[in-house]
């Protein structure tokens, strides 16, 4: 009985350690340093992610954001994704705050120049694929090297080459291209390349 009653006591220890030790007591964080600039007329895009603590994440944004960019939080409110067509040429200055389910809080300020046209061109190359069936290639581009857009919206790409005119100053972008048989079939991306615009 005694030897029972001792394994109780252990097991209540336990049970304390692991509440104590639970995620939610950690602290959440904002994991993005900078935002893309933007051009005049350009579809715009940039994300905000936070990591740590508990979720929910709670999201404010204060400050003065891009005209024509809005906000929206995630589904799983990891993130606070920024999009939308810029109007006007200036300079945005604006923070973004998070708030974790435990009440910890995360804050980062951003500026965003969004410039009057484009003045940068990347010109992209690449080996055609070997595949007798391939009928065009497309490109995609993204600011993390994980999520990507594609930036042919016109139909398939039909020779080895791109020019990328819609990219912004002081702005990094990475940029993979796919293969695309008769069929409609897409090849995993290729190799991914980064290209910092001045």
């Amino acid at each position: 009985m005694k030897l029972s009653y001792v394994l109780f006591l252990s097991s209540l220890l336990l049970l304390s350690l692991t509440v104590f030790s639970t995620e939610s007591l950690a602290l959440v964080e904002i994991a993005t340093s900078a935002l893309p600039n933007g051009t005049v007329g350009t579809a715009y895009s940039g994300t905000v992610a936070a990591k740590g603590g508990c979720t929910p994440y709670a999201w404010t944004v204060t400050g003065t954001l891009p005209a024509g960019v809005a906000f929206a939080t995630a589904a799983n409110t990891e993130s606070l994704a920024f999009s939308g067509t810029p109007t006007a040429a200036a300079s945005y200055s604006f923070s973004v705050r998070v708030k974790g389910c435990g009440g910890h809080v995360s804050q980062a300020s951003y500026t965003v120049a969004i410039q009057p046209a484009p003045v940068h061109v990347v010109d992209l190359s690449w080996i055609a694929s070997t595949s007798a069936d391939v009928a065009g290639y497309n490109m995609y581009r993204g600011l993390d090297g994980v999520n990507w857009q594609k930036i042919n919206t016109g139909g398939l790409i039909a020779s080895t080459l791109y020019s990328d005119s819609s990219v912004s100053n002081s702005t990094t972008y990475y940029y993979a291209a796919t293969a695309v048989d008769i069929y409609g079939n897409e090849s995993v991306k290729s190799s991914v390349i980064e290209v910092a615009v001045p």
